[in-house]
């Protein structure tokens, strides 16, 4: 089995991306495919932007938040992106967390669990996949897709998925484990 990391990347107060990141951890535990998960929040994580004086790629990382999150990053097999959309796009939080590292995400699949309104974070999850296929991860196309995301809210704000929300992530989640092993190889290289 392998080791995945789930990451919230919004960190504006007053976010859902934490509820929702939960529920889909508590979908990944239930699902069994992977046996090392852990939920990253980026609000948690607070990476100043970029202050990297070299490129990623090159990975001569001068500060400890950066080794740090190369670490964590280079551990996975795989990935869940909880992302908001924000104007037609992903948040800038998310493309900085990305940015900031290269190597690390090579041949790792990312599953999307997109939110947001009438759009359900459609948008954000096709503009996000431009930037990771550049990284070469593989970005899936079964994916979870949450329209007028506070719906899902009970009083507690606890998310409450519906039938379709529990079936998208079970195909994300079969297909993210096929994937993941797949590319184990060229990882191990």
């Amino acid at each position: 089995m392998a080791k995945l990391k789930i990451i919230v990347a919004s960190t504006r107060p007053g976010r859902v991306g934490l509820s929702v990141g939960k529920w889909i951890l508590k979908e990944v535990r239930e699902h069994g495919g992977f046996d090392d998960i852990e939920l990253v929040d980026l609000a948690e994580v607070n990476l100043p932007f970029m202050n990297e004086p070299h490129h990623p790629r090159l990975a001569q990382y001068t500060h400890r938040h950066t080794r740090d999150w190369s670490a964590k990053i280079a551990e996975a097999d795989a990935f869940i992106f909880v992302m908001p959309e924000y104007n037609y796009g992903y948040n800038a939080e998310l493309k900085n967390a990305i940015d900031y590292l290269h190597n690390e995400w090579r041949y790792k699949p990312v599953g999307m669990v997109g939110y947001g309104g009438v759009a359900a974070g459609t948008r954000a999850v096709q503009m996000i996949k431009q930037v990771v296929t550049t990284l070469k991860m593989t970005p899936l196309f079964e994916a979870v897709y949450l329209p007028f995301v506070r719906q899902y809210l009970d009083d507690d704000g606890n998310m409450v998925p519906d039938d379709m929300a529990t079936t998208s992530a079970k195909a994300m989640l079969d297909e993210l484990v096929r994937v993941s092993d797949a590319l184990r190889r060229l990882r191990e290289e």
